[in-house]
């Protein structure tokens, strides 16, 4: 370089200046119109301005636009501590009913008017696009729009979907393809295998912020936990070898627990009942005990006794036992219900002419007690007009939910079904009938799951699921925040069959955790009480040798649930 290009730096001439003739036309338009300076106009500048400028979340701007919510405190506390500790990269793992979705959305509202985020993708069961978009566009006046069609990804700045569409081509590489500010996951356990394509869709989109919401963070194994962590935050518990080494003293059971707490406080909040603040109404539990007609009790022996016998026999050749499962419990339900199953059973090929003959008999016996004459049919009636009110009923059989649907039309009570195998549309039409025409609403599992009916406040559990969690989850779709009127659960089961004990089981031994309701599903979890209580509950059954033996394996059952409680609560 030479010398004097330092000491005499060249001069460079100002770019010539241009201006746009149209902005200068909308200037002079305004000076004219004398619009020019606008107070209005004026504030919502300024009050935009000082919304891209705000240094911290210390105080959230949204809560002033979103009359439609009323937050808790906790809400509030939990949003807060996402935007300025976890850098919007968090698991929500309020117990049930606490409003995990009021969270996110206070955290959405926040980021796109401060202008962090403008492109969502929000991922949910089916079941539950509908309910999101419309909560986000009601309550918080944010512009989402369900997803449809291919073209919905690019089109719409925020889009609700499917997880189980999402993760399927073509829309999986389009949605890989683009670039998302915000993705919340919600029922974000799903994710707890990386094996899966679930966790390898979120693991691979290109995003800033991530959101998973759920109750249950780990359910079986604590390996669950590092894989929702290691989307969120890699390498905030280490690599798995290191996790399992540091953190694993079984499958179960965490080594060095206040290491491992101070790790996830990091990218975890779960807010309990128990810590006080909010405020539930009570629950009102009645078990409604009944005794079966003569004919109904010959029936319920006649297929209990085939039942124990063609089980042992099937278990001892490894043959499929689940149909046996399944018809004792839809015996315990309605014989309707139980005739759908004996058909399938005497049209299998493998059914021998002699085992034929013993299912025709069954099915017969089924034909020959009237709708009319179901102990439990006319009982559920009479407790529905006597609530006065409206009613949700729970049962486990599709049969049973046409039963109920045509007893209670001729009693002159309009009820609307609500099923899993309806589209997402029909689902919420069906809610939108229940809270403004039905009085009742009769839902198999898929009732159990997502929607929320705080406006009802009468649940009865027709059917008693053999999952003391799934209890539970049916009662959460009532007993939930911004339920304001005590909640009412009838349980109904017959005397001198298993139900009797299922729900001995409920009302005496679960009632204990209603004040640490949240901790129920890790118990269950420990207790391996899943997919496996079923089976173990058949083999009670099958084997006790009276109803006595049968009573005592229950009993044991919530001995065991109890110490597990205690030992949760010193942890």
């Amino acid at each position: 370089m030479k010398l004097d290009s330092l000491t005499n730096p060249p001069i460079h001439e100002a770019p010539e200046c241009t201006i746009d003739d149209n902005l200068f036309q909308q200037f002079l338009e305004r000076v004219e119109n004398e619009n020019w300076n606008h107070w209005t106009l004026f504030q919502l500048i300024r009050e935009a301005e000082e919304t891209k400028v705000a240094p911290t979340f210390d105080q959230l701007l949204c809560l002033e636009h979103i009359p439609a919510v009323v937050p808790y405190p906790h809400q509030v506390a939990t949003a807060k501590r996402v935007l300025n500790e976890l850098q919007g990269r968090a698991i929500l793992a309020d117990e049930v009913g606490l409003g995990k979705t009021i969270e996110a959305g206070l955290i959405m509202k926040e980021y796109i008017m401060r202008g962090l985020v403008k492109k969502t993708l929000i991922l949910v069961p089916a079941s539950l696009v509908l309910q999101w978009t419309r909560e986000l566009n009601e309550k918080f006046n944010i512009k989402a729009a369900a997803q449809r069609k291919e073209w919905c990804w690019t089109t719409y700045d925020v889009v609700v979907a499917s997880i189980d569409t999402t993760k399927r081509d073509p829309h999986r590489s389009i949605v890989l393809e683009q670039d998302w500010d915000l993705v919340i996951v919600d029922e974000a356990h799903k994710l707890k295998n990386r094996k899966t394509k679930n966790w390898e869709l979120i693991n691979q989109l290109r995003k800033k912020y991530l959101l998973l919401l759920t109750a249950t963070p780990i359910q079986n194994d604590m390996k669950e936990l590092y894989n929702l962590i290691t989307l969120l935050k890699p390498g905030q518990l280490g690599s798995a070898q290191h996790f399992t080494s540091t953190f694993m003293e079984e499958k179960r059971k965490p080594k060095n627990p206040g290491e491992l707490k101070d790790a996830l406080s990091q990218v975890m909040i779960r807010n309990k009942r128990s810590e006080g603040g909010v405020f539930f109404t009570q629950r009102k539990v009645t078990s409604i005990p009944l005794e079966l007609s003569p004919k109904e009790r010959e029936l319920y022996d006649a297929v209990s006794y085939f039942v124990r016998e063609e089980y042992l026999k099937r278990r001892a050749e490894r043959g499929n036992v689940l149909p046996l499962i399944t018809l004792q419990r839809e015996i315990c339900s309605t014989p309707y219900a139980a005739m759908p199953t004996l058909e399938r059973m005497h049209k299998d090929p493998k059914t021998s002419d002699s085992l034929k003959t013993r299912i025709e008999q069954l099915y017969k016996m089924c034909g020959e007690i009237p709708l009319e004459e179901y102990t439990k049919g006319k009982t559920v009636i009479d407790i529905v007009r006597s609530c006065n009110d409206k009613v949700i009923i729970f049962t486990e059989y599709r049969a049973t939910q046409e039963y109920l649907i045509y007893m209670l039309e001729q009693a002159g009570i309009r009820a609307i079904p609500f099923r899993g195998g309806f589209k997402r549309s029909k689902k919420d039409w069906m809610q939108d009938l229940f809270e403004k025409r039905a009085q009742v609403m009769v839902a198999t599992e898929a009732g159990g799951e997502g929607i929320n009916l705080q406006f009802c406040n009468q649940v009865i559990n027709f059917d008693l699921p053999w999952n003391p969690m799934r209890i539970e989850q049916r009662i959460g779709r009532v007993h939930r925040l911004g339920q304001e009127r005590d909640v009412f659960i009838y349980n109904m089961a017959t005397r001198g069959t298993i139900e009797e004990h299922i729900v001995d089981l409920l009302q005496e031994k679960i009632r204990m955790f209603e004040m640490v309701i949240g901790e129920l599903d890790m118990i269950i979890g420990k207790l391996k009480m899943n997919k496996t209580l079923e089976n173990d509950i058949m083999e009670w059954f099958v084997e006790s040798s009276s109803k006595e033996d049968l009573a005592s394996r229950f009993d044991q059952l919530g001995q065991k649930m109890i110490e597990a409680l205690r030992e949760e609560q010193d942890e």
